[in-house]
């Protein structure tokens, strides 16, 4: 197993929040980064508050696998390999099943689906010559379901399951592949358009976790290469649990104030004109 302080770490998503957080801790450690993201300015900006002979900063699409294929070259190019690869970026989107923008819909499972799947094969082969780690961020979502979500809980589920396939492939070559499980995490995604969900949720679904701790959790995971990494602890009983949840009497829970929630949500949608958060947005 090779320390992370000389390890060559690729991150995509890693200009905002969990990302840009995971790679903070990791450079602190030691490591060298490949941090990938479309926010070119954030990337910069982030590069600069850290030591750039050990940061590999690439402008790129994950929707576009020709994008993450040179990612992965140039990393292999400048650092000589690559040993963990971090599949994190993501968006989210709201709004009911029959309101959602179409568009919005498509986008987020091409960036939370196939933009894992593009990250994972590009960088695959020099992770197998390593016998290093993948990790794939899932979320909570994959265990439970949240009106309003459906894009978001289904892409969430397929990365999870893409995980379970990939780990079963490559364990012969030695490779390590991990999922990472997250409540409610302080993002922008969470701030501007679940905050009441969140609130009328029992406990402790109506709490958040610090993009501190969650980071946190990650780099302690990919130290130790685990299978499943959750933020918080909890999260790993409610996978367990996921049979139950998905009972009659556990959705009632959500039943008793969905309608309401869910028509003010299709409102807010309807009158910003848009279905995601003003972060994704742009």
């Amino acid at each position: 197993m090779t320390p992370v302080a000389s390890q060559v770490v690729l991150i995509t998503g890693g200009a905002n929040g969990i990302g840009a957080e995971v790679a903070r801790r990791l450079h602190a450690k030691g490591a060298k980064l490949v941090l990938t993201d479309l926010d070119e300015q954030r990337l910069t900006t982030l590069v600069g508050d850290l030591s750039e002979h050990r940061v590999l900063a690439v402008a790129a699409d994950v929707r576009d696998r020709a994008a993450m294929q040179s990612a992965a070259e140039q990393a292999i190019a400048r650092f000589g390999g690559i040993d963990t690869v971090v599949a994190n970026a993501g968006i989210g989107n709201f709004g009911s099943v029959l309101q959602v923008d179409p568009d919005e819909f498509r986008r987020l499972i091409d960036v939370n689906v196939l933009g894992v799947y593009h990250t994972v094969r590009a960088a695959l082969p020099a992770v197998i010559a390593r016998r290093g780690y993948v990790l794939i961020v899932s979320s909570l979502a994959a265990y439970t379901a949240a009106p309003g979500m459906a894009a978001y809980h289904a892409s969430k589920a397929a990365v999870e399951q893409f995980a379970n396939v990939l780990r079963l492939e490559v364990a012969n070559v030695g490779v390590d592949v991990g999922s990472a499980h997250m409540s409610w995490i302080d993002t922008a995604m969470v701030a501007d358009n679940f905050t009441e969900m969140v609130a009328r949720l029992p406990y402790p679904l109506n709490r958040t976790t610090s993009v501190q701790q969650c980071a946190q959790a990650f780099v302690k995971g990919i130290e130790r290469r685990k299978r499943r990494i959750y933020s918080p602890a909890w999260v790993g009983l409610v996978r367990w649990l996921k049979p139950v949840l998905s009972t009659g009497p556990a959705e009632l829970l959500v039943r008793r104030f969905v309608a309401d929630l869910l028509a003010r949500m299709d409102d807010d949608m309807a009158a910003q004109g848009r279905s995601v958060s003003t972060h994704t947005q742009p």
